[in-house]
């Protein structure tokens, strides 16, 4: 965790069935002043758990998971109280991806090959936010 006494920690749960690549994540998420990577989990059911287990704030998920897809949680993490930010982080970016994931609940969706650097902003603008006016969801960023 890299965060001041006086900041909230923004609780980040990753969700990628490749592991170098939720490594990477890991690693980069966790280089944000703020942020700390509360778990890691392949497919969605023992995200399920993990999220709830921990207080996840924010969820990043890739679409295709062990045993399915990222839809069945983005279906489920819309739902869930208190509500959790989940931003879609993927190779497969097709408008079709996008439009899917957006209407299953996602707020943030972004291109894991070019948008990388994107998503880590995202996340860094949210910590940042919970910081300065409490953690609340403003709309769909970079659809």
């Amino acid at each position: 965790m890299n965060s001041s006494p006086s900041q909230q920690t923004l609780r980040v749960f990753l969700v990628e069935d490749t592991i170098p690549i939720r490594r990477r994540m890991a690693t980069r998420f966790r280089a944000i002043d703020g942020v700390e990577i509360v778990g890691e989990a392949e497919e969605s059911g023992t995200a399920l758990a993990g999220i709830n287990a921990t207080g996840t704030d924010v969820v990043v998920v890739d679409f295709r998971l062990t045993g399915g897809t990222g839809l069945e949680l983005l279906h489920s993490l819309a739902r869930s109280t208190p509500p959790v930010i989940t931003i879609v982080l993927t190779n497969h970016s097709s408008a079709w991806f996008r439009q899917a994931c957006l209407a299953a609940g996602a707020q943030y969706f972004f291109d894991k090959t070019s948008e990388f650097d994107l998503a880590c902003n995202a996340i860094k603008q949210i910590a940042h936010e919970r910081n300065t006016r409490g953690l609340t969801y403003t709309g769909a960023h970079h659809v």
